[in-house]
C-alpha cells in the first residue's frame, strides 16, 4: 500500500465498524495515527445562510429564464404527438375487413342483421334506418373468411340479402354469403 492509502482494516475502524482491539498488532500503530488526524479534524457545523438565500435566488432566477425555452419545444412536441396519434391511427390488422350491410325495407320498423359472426343473436347488431327512405345500413369489421348471415326484419322475419348469393341453411330457409 501507498503512504497515502489506508489499509481497509484501518478504514474499517475510522468508520466506527470495529475498534482498535480490533486490529492486528502490525496495524494498531496506523490506526492510532489515523485516530490522532481525525481527532485533529474540527466537526463544527458549517452555517452559511445568506450564501443560500442568494444561490437559490440565483437558480430560481436562472429557472424563471428557462421556462419559456423550455415551454415551447415541449408545447412544439406535444402538438406533433397530438397529430401523429391522431392522424397516424393505424390501419385495421391484416385479415379484418369493414363491411356495409344494406336493406331495402320502406315498411319495416326495425331490422337487425344475425349471422356467424354474432352468433346468430338477432338483437346483436341492429340496422340503423337512414333519413325516412326505409333504406337500413351497419357497418361491421369482420375477419376474412366466408361468414353467413341473414336480415332479421321487425324481430319475426328472416330475409336473405337480395344482394349477394345465397345458400341453404338446411332449416328450409338461405342465408346469404359474404367472402372475405
Amino acid at each position: 500500500m501507498s503512504e497515502r492509502e489506508l489499509h481497509p482494516l484501518v478504514k474499517q475502524l475510522l468508520d466506527g465498524e470495529i475498534t482498535l482491539a480490533d486490529l492486528p498488532a502490525e496495524l494498531r500503530a496506523e490506526g492510532e495515527a489515523a485516530l490522532r488526524l481525525l481527532a485533529g479534524v474540527d466537526r463544527t457545523p458549517v452555517s452559511m445562510p445568506a450564501v443560500t438565500w442568494r444561490v437559490m435566488t440565483a437558480l430560481e432566477r436562472r429557472r424563471r429564464r428557462f421556462v419559456p425555452w423550455l415551454l415551447a419545444p415541449a408545447l412544439a412536441i406535444a402538438a406533433a404527438l397530438f397529430i401523429w396519434l391522431r392522424v397516424g391511427t393505424p390501419a385495421p390488422a391484416a385479415g379484418l375487413v369493414t363491411v356495409r350491410f344494406v336493406l331495402v325495407a320502406p315498411d319495416a320498423r326495425q331490422v337487425s342483421l344475425a349471422g356467424t359472426f354474432n352468433q346468430w343473436d338477432p338483437q346483436a347488431t341492429p340496422l340503423i334506418r337512414t333519413g325516412g327512405t326505409g333504406l337500413w345500413t351497419a357497418t361491421l369489421t369482420l375477419p376474412a373468411g366466408q361468414h353467413q348471415y341473414a336480415f332479421v326484419v321487425d324481430g319475426a322475419r328472416w330475409v336473405p340479402d337480395p344482394g349477394a348469393p345465397a345458400v341453404d341453411d338446411g332449416f328450409g330457409r338461405r342465408n346469404s354469403v359474404l367472402t372475405l
